[in-house]
C-alpha cells in the first residue's frame, strides 16, 4: 500500500525543507488538539469539587484561547506547505510528460492513444497529487495523531478504559484494507476506460466536418452515451468500494463509544476515574473516530494514487525507439545524403517496406521521389527523419551513418513540410516564426515571396495578424500548405525536404514556388516528394518507387526516354492538364 510513497521518494527528497516543516507543524498541531478536552475535564471536575475561583477560570479560558490561536497559525503552515506540495509533484510531473511526449518518435503513439495519454496528463496527475497532499496529511493523523490521543487517554485517564474501548479497532483495519485492494483494482480499470472515452472525443472532434457531411451526428451521439455510461458504471464500482468505508468505520468506532460509555460509567461509579475525566475520555473517543476514518481515506487514496503512479510512470519510462548515440559524431556539412542497400519495416508491418533503396544525393543536388499512392516515398523522408529505427544497409548524412549523429543535429540540417499540414492556433506570423523565432521582417516577407501567398495575405482581414484557428480551420488546404512551405523556407535550410506539400495548389502557383526553390536554394539540398510529374522536371535526380523498390531512376529526360512507368504518368498528367 505504502509502495507509492516509496516510489515517490526522489519528490519527497528534492523538497525535503517543505515536508520537514509540514510534518513537524502537523505533529505540533495534533499535539495543541488534544489539550483543550484536558481543560475541558479539569474545569468540570474543578466545578464538581467546588474548587473553582474566577482566577482559575481566567487561566483556563486565557490558555484555551493562546492555544486556538497557535492552532490556527500552525494549521495555515504545515497546511499551505503540505498541500503547496501536492501542485508542485503536478507540475513536476507534468513538465516531464510534455518533454516526454515531445521527444518520442512516431512508434510511441502508434502504440498509445492519444486519449489516453491525456487521461493520464490530468486524472492520474490529480490521483498522485491527492497522494502526496491529502495522502501524507492523513498518514500522520491515521498514525501519529492516534497515537497521541490513545496515549493521553491511556496516561491521563485510564488504560483499563483506553484498551477496552480500542478492541474493536482491530476488526476497521483488517476490512479496509481488504476494500483498498478492490478500490486499486477498480480504479485503474476506470481509469483506462475513461481514457478510451477521450480518445472517442477526440476523434469525433476532429473529424466532425466527416460527420457532418455523412449525416452520422446521431450515431456519433449514441455512441458517444454508451461509452459514457461505461465509464460511469466503472466509475461507480469504485464509488461502491469508496462508499463502504464510512459505514464500516462508523460502525466500528461507535461500537467503541458504546464500551467507552459503558465502562467508563463504571469506573466513575467505583471511583477509579473522575467524571471530568469520563467527560475527557468522550471527546478523545471522538476525536479518535476522524484518525480511524482517515485510515480508510489513506487506504484509498494510496490505492487510487498507486495505480495512477503506475500508469503514469509507465508513460515516463517508455524507452524512446529511436536512441541517440552515446557518443556523439558531429557533422560539419550535409556534403552529401546517401542509401546504400537500406532495407525497412515498420514496427507494425509484417511485410518489407524498403527493399535495396541505392541513391546519392550531392550538396546542392534536387532529388525528386514519384510513384503509386503507398508505394515507399514517404517512407524514406521518415528514415531521413529519424522517425523510425534504422534498417539494415547503410543512410549517412556527410558520409557519417545517421545512427551515429543525434537526432536534434540531423533536424537541425532539415527543413520538413509533411503531407498532413499542422498549423497552431495563433496569427499567421507566429505560425511561420515557428521555424525561425528571430528572423527578421524581411525574412519573413522572403518566406511569404517565396512560398507564393502573398496575393493570399493581402485578401486575408489582418494580414500576417489574422489568427488562423485550431488546426488552421479558417483556411483553405492550399493556404495552409503555402504556410508551412513559408515556415520551412524562413530557415533556409541545408536540406529542404517537400513530402507531396504542393498537392493542393493549382498548377500556376507550383511552378512559381518551385522556380523560387531553384532560384533561392542554389548550393542547398531539396528533396520533393510528390504526385504531380511537373514539380520535378528540373531535378537532378528522380526515383521511382514501386512496393518500396526503386523500378526507375534517372533525370526527367533520360526516364521520358526510357518509356516506363513514369513517362506514361507525366504524359497522362499533361494530357489532364491540356483537358482543363
Amino acid at each position: 500500500m505504502f509502495t507509492v510513497l516509496w516510489k515517490l521518494k526522489w519528490f519527497f527528497k528534492d523538497n525535503w525543507r517543505r515536508y520537514t516543516i509540514a510534518l513537524a507543524l502537523l505533529i505540533v498541531a495534533n499535539i495543541f488538539e488534544v489539550i483543550p478536552p484536558k481543560i475541558i475535564g479539569d474545569t468540570i471536575d474543578a466545578i464538581h469539587t467546588n474548587d473553582m475561583t474566577t482566577e482559575l477560570l481566567w487561566q483556563y479560558v486565557i490558555l484555551f484561547i493562546i492555544l486556538l490561536i497557535l492552532t490556527y497559525i500552525v494549521n495555515f503552515i504545515w497546511q499551505f506547505q503540505l498541500f503547496g506540495g501536492s501542485y508542485v509533484i503536478q507540475k513536476t510531473l507534468r513538465s516531464r510528460l510534455m518533454s516526454k511526449f515531445l521527444k518520442m518518435r512516431p512508434p510511441f503513439y502508434e502504440r498509445n492513444r492519444t486519449g489516453d495519454l491525456m487521461a493520464r496528463s490530468t486524472n492520474d496527475l490529480s490521483a498522485v497529487s491527492d497522494t502526496v497532499g491529502f495522502g501524507i496529511m492523513t498518514l500522520i493523523d491515521s498514525t501519529l495523531y492516534l497515537a497521541t490521543i490513545l496515549v493521553m487517554m491511556g496516561f491521563a485517564i485510564s488504560w483499563k478504559l483506553t484498551v477496552a474501548a480500542v478492541l474493536p479497532l482491530p476488526i476497521l483495519a483488517i476490512l479496509l484494507q481488504v476494500i483498498g485492494k478492490q478500490i486499486h483494482t477498480r480504479y485503474k480499470i476506470s481509469q483506462a476506460s475513461f481514457g478510451e472515452l477521450n480518445d472517442s472525443v477526440l476523434e469525433s472532434v476532429e473529424g466532425v466536418r466527416v460527420v457532418r457531411a455523412y449525416v452520422k451526428e446521431r450515431d456519433m451521439e449514441a455512441r458517444f452515451a454508451t461509452k459514457t455510461e461505461e465509464v460511469v458504471q466503472k466509475y461507480m464500482r469504485v464509488a461502491i468500494m469508496n462508499s463502504l468505508f464510512g459505514p464500516v468505520s462508523k460502525i466500528i468506532t461507535s461500537l467503541s463509544y458504546v464500551i467507552g460509555l459503558g465502562y467508563g460509567a463504571s469506573l466513575v461509579s467505583t471511583g477509579e476515574i473522575t467524571v471530568g475525566e469520563l467527560v475527557t475520555f468522550t471527546v478523545y473517543l471522538g476525536m479518535v473516530v476522524w484518525p480511524m476514518m482517515a485510515i480508510g481515506e489513506l487506504i484509498n487514496v494510496l490505492q487510487q494514487g498507486q495505480a495512477s503512479l503506475e500508469r503514469v510512470m509507465e508513460t515516463l519510462e517508455e524507452v524512446d525507439d529511436v536512441p541517440d548515440p552515446e557518443k556523439r559524431n558531429i557533422v560539419h556539412s550535409p556534403t552529401n545524403i546517401s542509401f546504400k542497400n537500406v532495407h525497412f519495416t515498420y514496427p507494425t508491418s509484417s511485410n518489407v517496406n524498403l527493399t535495396d533503396v541505392d541513391f546519392n544525393l550531392e550538396k546542392g543536388q534536387t532529388l525528386g521521389i514519384v510513384g503509386k499512392t503507398g508505394s515507399g516515398k514517404s517512407t524514406i523522408v521518415k528514415q531521413l527523419l529519424k522517425e523510425y529505427p534504422n534498417g539494415d544497409g547503410i543512410l549517412a548524412i556527410g558520409e557519417v551513418p545517421i545512427e551515429q549523429q543525434m537526432k536534434k543535429d540531423v533536424l537541425n540540417w532539415i527543413g520538413y513540410v509533411p503531407q498532413s499540414h499542422v498549423l497552431f492556433s495563433r496569427t499567421i506570423r507566429e505560425n511561420i516564426l515557428f521555424g525561425k523565432p528571430d528572423a527578421t521582417e524581411d525574412e519573413v516577407r522572403t518566406a511569404i515571396q517565396m512560398a507564393n501567398f502573398e496575393d493570399d495575405l493581402n485578401r486575408l482581414p489582418e494580414g500576417l495578424e489574422t489568427l488562423v484557428g485550431e488546426r488552421g480551420v479558417s483556411l483553405s488546404g492550399g493556404q495552409k500548405q503555402r504556410i508551412s512551405i513559408a515556415r520551412a523556407f524562413i530557415r533556409n535550410p541545408e536540406i529542404l525536404i517537400l513530402d507531396d506539400s504542393l498537392s493542393a495548389v493549382d498548377a500556376k502557383t507550383e511552378s512559381t514556388i518551385i522556380h523560387n526553390i531553384q532560384e533561392h536554394r542554389k548550393g542547398r539540398t531539396t528533396i520533393i516528394v510528390t504526385h504531380r510529374l511537373s514539380a520535378i522536371t528540373h531535378a537532378d535526380q528522380i526515383i521511382v518507387i514501386e512496393n518500396g523498390v526503386i523500378t526507375e531512376r534517372g533525370t526527367h529526360e533520360e526516364l521520358i526516354k526510357e518509356g516506363g512507368w513514369y513517362k506514361e504518368q507525366f504524359d497522362l498528367q499533361q494530357l489532364e492538364g491540356g483537358l482543363d
